[in-house]
């Protein structure tokens, strides 16, 4: 069974940047998702096993960019020009077979990071 471990969450005023980091055991499809309190899951983006194909909610494109690194175990999320409405808990999820945008076909799952961006 594949792990996630997330880090990089915490405090930032608006227009301030942060990174996530999302360690997998396994090679596996990756995304980002967040919740707000009262709100639903919300996507955030998506990148595939190899890295090659990414997607982005409309809310951070511009501002948010998933990547991974070379051995493909590591998912980040670099989140620039931070505002008040992304503050939030941030998932990492993971899947052998999907990546795209549904929450409900990602089957791996993270703690949860918490993002707070101050006015």
């Amino acid at each position: 069974q594949v792990e996630l471990v997330e880090s990089g969450g915490g405090l930032v005023q608006a227009g301030g940047s942060l990174r996530l980091s999302c360690t997998a055991s396994g090679r596996v499809h990756m995304a980002w998702f967040r919740q707000a309190p009262g709100k639903e899951r919300e996507f955030i983006a998506a990148i595939s096993r190899s890295g090659i194909k990414t997607s982005y909610a409309d809310s951070v494109k511009g501002r948010f960019t998933i990547s991974r690194d070379s051995a493909e175990t590591t998912a980040y999320l670099q989140m620039n020009s931070l505002k008040p409405e992304d503050s939030a808990v941030y998932y990492c999820a993971a899947s052998r077979d999907y990546s795209g945008t549904f929450y409900g076909q990602y089957n791996i799952w993270g703690q949860g990071t918490q993002v707070t961006v101050s006015p």
